[in-house]
């Protein structure tokens, strides 16, 4: 498939469907949903990400909804909502991808996931999807995840699906306790192809 000349062209997705979890772009419909999740996960992400604070209202989370509905118009960043595959009102989470260089296909994989929804696969999947999709109709080279060096679940993922770690990057942010902290970098390239691991229900 040739890559089309203007970005705003470039096919994405309705819907991506996993045994677990449905991965779609955000409505304005979602913004309760996001909003009640951010509420109810505010202490839990407080050390990780920088929105924590954010979605103190419904209103809130539908500015933001519609702010991320033109960056996906536009190609910018590729803000996507996780859904319970089995019950497809239960909201889990976000995910998304974040384009680093579209000529060399270098793409940045983010996450995030509702506090009580933890560890039962939701996000290993969604990213196997996404990485996938990156791969196959985005022509992608380079496939990256980062984190904060502390982040354990969050860097069991990458580790999980056979990422290679690339770097940690000592102090290069200050965390939202206003520490400096280490991010580390993990990453698939083209020809890791093989290397990913299938999410398999065990």
């Amino acid at each position: 498939m040739t890559t089309p000349a203007y970005r705003t062209l470039i096919p994405l997705f309705d819907e991506l469907r996993g045994t677990r979890v449905l991965v779609r772009p955000y409505r304005e419909s979602d913004a309760p949903a996001l909003q009640q999740a951010v509420a109810e996960s505010r202490e839990h992400l407080r050390p990780w990400m920088p929105f924590y604070n954010e979605h103190q209202t419904v209103e809130a989370s539908r500015d933001w909804i519609i702010h991320t509905m033109a960056q996906w118009l536009l190609r910018e960043v590729v803000s996507l909502s996780m859904w319970d595959a089995a019950d497809p009102d239960r909201y889990l989470g976000g995910i998304g991808i974040h384009p680093h260089d579209w000529d060399i296909g270098y793409f940045e994989i983010g996450y995030w996931l509702r506090a009580s929804t933890e560890g039962h696969g939701y996000v290993t999947e969604a990213v196997t999807m996404l990485t996938d999709f990156c791969f196959n109709e985005l022509h992608a080279n380079r496939v990256e995840i980062r984190c904060d060096e502390r982040n354990l679940r969050s860097a069991a993922v990458p580790r999980r699906l056979g990422f290679a770690q690339d770097a940690c990057l000592r102090s290069d942010l200050r965390a939202n306790d206003g520490s400096l902290r280490n991010t580390l970098v993990f990453s698939l390239i083209s020809s890791d192809r093989g290397v990913i691991t299938r999410f398999i229900k065990c």
